[in-house]
């Protein structure tokens, strides 16, 4: 069977899709946002934060998904991470480089966006 992968959002950082998460609880941090136009370093920004998660002790994986044939919509998109712990949600949300990306966003990336944090009680899924 191949390997099923997605992009993260306009970027090149590829991880697995569905993100391999352990025997539930544990939680999961839901990103939905409308993009502004243009890049402006946004992609580079979106590969780095994905290599500083895998490396931050709690994280499980990813998920992401945009609509970018959505333009008058924003460009829509939703970006699904998984935690161990909601210390280990504390800790990134504190990452120095991440609070960096996250004024960024306010900044000029998002035209808007909201946050909610979940704990996964129970999980299943299919492979063909």
């Amino acid at each position: 069977m191949a390997d099923q992968h997605d992009v993260l959002d306009d970027s090149a950082a590829v991880m697995p899709f569905p993100a391999q998460t352990p025997p539930a609880p544990y939680y999961a941090v839901i990103f939905s946002s409308a993009r502004t136009d243009g890049d402006n370093g946004y992609g580079a920004m979106a590969d780095r934060m994905v290599e500083l998660a895998r490396d931050m002790p709690g994280f499980l994986g990813i998920e992401s998904v945009r609509d970018e044939l959505a333009g008058a919509q924003g460009r829509p998109g939703i970006t699904v991470s998984y935690w161990s712990s909601l210390e280990a949600i504390r800790e990134w949300k504190n990452q120095s480089e991440h609070l960096a990306a996250q004024k960024m966003g306010r900044e000029q990336w998002y035209a808007s966006y909201h946050l909610r944090i979940a704990k996964v009680e129970y999980d299943y899924g299919f492979v063909r």
